[in-house]
């Protein structure tokens, strides 16, 4: 049987002096060095593979969205960034060892809704409904649905489920839920600068209309789960989805990253505002210190990028390259979701 030496030679001392400063830094892991190892082992195996985004300068923003304007260069350090959107499989494995509840399934508290019944106040979330008839596109409450009951395990409501899902990515994230997530992995969300470098794949021009080209459908193919049809009442799936599609449903961009464009909207860390990109800084910009959209100036919002499976040139072009989403961030819906990413230390 092999025997660790220094570890006898230190029980030795131990017995004699009944001291273990002898070990401290000799080959002997301390107990919380071998728990974070473990965990650091857990968390790798269980949130997927990371791709390695070089550090540069690129030409940030568009100039087809008031939001967007100005275009400006900015310059990013390296980092790492998730493959493809966090799936249910991961934010599964996240609950599981932490006990982690959404904000979708916690209680409402009244004081938040000031005038509403308080036994109208049901955990549950927005999903996205098609309506019968249409005459508009100006109300969008005609096509979203408060739905009791609706969260990551069930995107549509109660009668909804998973479980055949787990390669999908998740969706009924609230920000906190997102970063929450985050911080387990030992990642963190996104800036939108980043988000940005990656899905242009590092290119330092801006001429593209999409982060994969000029053109809507390269070689008559769809390139991203976008909505087809007359939005919202027909889906023509003509990309072969009704919905969010299975992560790497589509090609990947040159850097190797899937669904940059469509399937869900992601979360970035940076506040919304729609003036920032005149005060930007231009090294590693993290966004302005506070929200502010005068649409709904009271209310605090994210960034969000790359759009969903809800998104066309009729209602919402906002996956088109350049552009930004945004959101209240105590407010999921079955069409956002995100995906991490990670310093290099």
């Amino acid at each position: 049987m092999l025997i660790n030496l220094t570890l006898v030679t230190c029980l030795s001392i131990f017995s004699a002096n009944d001291t273990l400063s002898c070990c401290v830094g000799e080959n002997i892991p301390t107990r919380a060095g071998m728990i974070k190892s473990q965990l650091s082992k857990q968390s790798s195996n269980a949130t997927g593979k990371m791709v390695l985004i070089e550090g540069g300068k690129f030409l940030m923003g568009s100039s087809n969205f008031e939001d967007s304007k100005p275009v400006h260069t900015v310059e990013l350090h390296s980092f790492y960034m998730d493959e493809h959107e966090v799936t249910n499989a991961q934010f599964a494995q996240f609950v599981k060892e932490t006990g982690y509840v959404t904000v979708a399934e916690r209680k409402l508290d009244p004081k938040d809704f000031p005038g509403v019944d308080p036994n109208m106040l049901v955990p549950g979330s927005a999903v996205f409904s098609k309506p019968k008839e249409l005459n508009s596109l100006n109300n969008y409450l005609m096509w979203w649905e408060y739905v009791p009951g609706a969260n990551w395990q069930h995107p549509e409501g109660p009668n909804s489920s998973i479980k055949d899902k787990m390669n999908y990515p998740v969706v009924q994230v609230a920000y906190e839920d997102a970063a929450a997530y985050a911080k387990w992995a030992g990642k963190r969300l996104p800036t939108e600068a980043e988000w940005e470098y990656a899905a242009r794949s590092r290119k330092d021009t801006n001429d593209d209309l999409y982060y994969w080209g000029k053109e809507l459908k390269p070689n008559g193919k769809w390139t991203a789960n976008i909505y087809q049809g007359k939005f919202p009442v027909e889906d023509s799936k003509e990309d072969g989805y009704e919905g969010a599609a299975p992560v790497k449903s589509f090609q990947a961009n040159a850097l190797g990253l899937y669904d940059m464009e469509g399937n869900v909207w992601e979360w970035c860390s940076d506040y919304y505002r729609p003036d920032y990109y005149k005060n930007s800084v231009a090294s590693n910009p993290t966004g302005p210190e506070s929200s502010y959209d005068p649409q709904e100036p009271n209310l605090e919002k994210r960034v969000q990028r790359g759009g969903s499976f809800l998104c066309n040139d009729q209602y919402c072009e906002r996956y088109k390259a350049g552009s930004r989403g945004k959101g209240e961030v105590n407010s999921p819906t079955n069409n956002v979701g995100f995906r991490c990413v990670k310093d290099i230390k």
